[in-house]
């Protein structure tokens, strides 16, 4: 006796149509189920001071140490080190270490956030300022590196 294709059919059909909601299923960050991939943080005020060659901007953003500088100890003592960017370019910090601590053990490769004024050159540009202002005048910056505040 010969099975009826009844039972192949239905299985080729339900095969169909859950491929077809498979396809169509929205992705999982989407429900929620998984945790979705976290852009980096882009400051667009940044950006726009980079590409517009701009001075006295106030920034915010983040790198990673791939220079570390002599100390500039004309006038006020600032520590320095060029951070490269998310999207490949550069900036030169300068921390006033008379006003704010120093960033003990600082090495290449570790990544520093920072907040201060961007200052626009050939070379990528500098943020300075990335501390208090001990006179309330101007918009105080910060760094952070390895779970501190350097302000």
């Amino acid at each position: 006796m010969r099975r009826p294709a009844y039972p192949i059919a239905v299985l080729v059909v339900a095969l169909a149509t859950f491929a077809a909601c498979r396809r169509d299923a929205p992705a999982p960050a989407e429900t929620g189920l998984a945790t979705p991939v976290v852009a980096p943080v882009v400051d667009t005020a940044l950006v726009r001071a980079i590409r517009e060659q701009a001075r006295d901007v106030d920034v915010q953003g983040r790198g990673r140490v791939s220079k570390l500088l002599p100390d500039d100890n004309d006038g006020s003592r600032h520590q320095r080190f060029v951070l490269r960017l998310d999207d490949g370019g550069t900036v030169l910090v300068a921390h006033n270490i008379d006003v704010a601590p120093r960033i003990a053990g600082l090495a290449i490769g570790d990544e520093v956030e920072f907040r201060g004024e961007y200052v626009w050159n050939a070379k990528g540009g500098v943020v300075h300022w990335t501390h208090r202002d001990p006179r309330g005048a101007h918009v105080g910056g910060w760094l952070r590196h390895a779970g501190r505040a350097y302000d």
